[in-house]
């Protein structure tokens, strides 16, 4: 069984954590900081694969978290915007099976400004082979 790198999150040289409550922890990795400036994840502390086995009190220690972290991340980094989103599943790019909530501060002047979370998604090249249209979808 592969050890699951959020069960265990200790603070390293290229780790940090900024903040933690009873349920969960927001941090930074230093190698994702070049194009992804002020990046973050919120962790729950508990091993659960997806969003949806979140407890209530899990959601609710996440909006806590994702308010300390947007505080800090508008102090240090003042952001334009922000991308926010949990990957759930292979397909959706989800790579270690433990939850964890994706903060992205934006900027005007990054190359991809403008396209957020559905951009790519709703590119023609994304439609699924033999499906067909439907009016009205987006």
């Amino acid at each position: 069984m592969i050890e699951c790198p959020f069960c265990s999150v200790k603070e390293t040289d290229g780790q940090r954590i900024y903040f933690e409550n009873e349920y969960c922890m927001f941090l930074q990795k230093d190698g994702e900081q070049d194009v992804l400036e002020g990046s973050g994840l919120i962790v729950p502390k508990a091993h659960k694969e997806t969003v949806f086995e979140l407890s209530r009190e899990e959601w609710n220690a996440t909006y806590d978290v994702l308010r300390q972290a947007k505080e800090l991340l508008d102090a240090e980094h003042s952001p334009d915007g922000y991308t926010l989103g949990w990957n759930v599943g292979r397909v959706s790019n989800q790579e270690i099976f433990h939850a964890h909530f994706h903060i992205i501060p934006r900027y005007r002047d990054e190359p991809y400004a403008g396209k957020g979370l559905r951009y790519w998604l709703k590119q023609p090249d994304n439609k699924r082979a033999g499906k067909p249209s439907r009016p009205g979808s987006y």
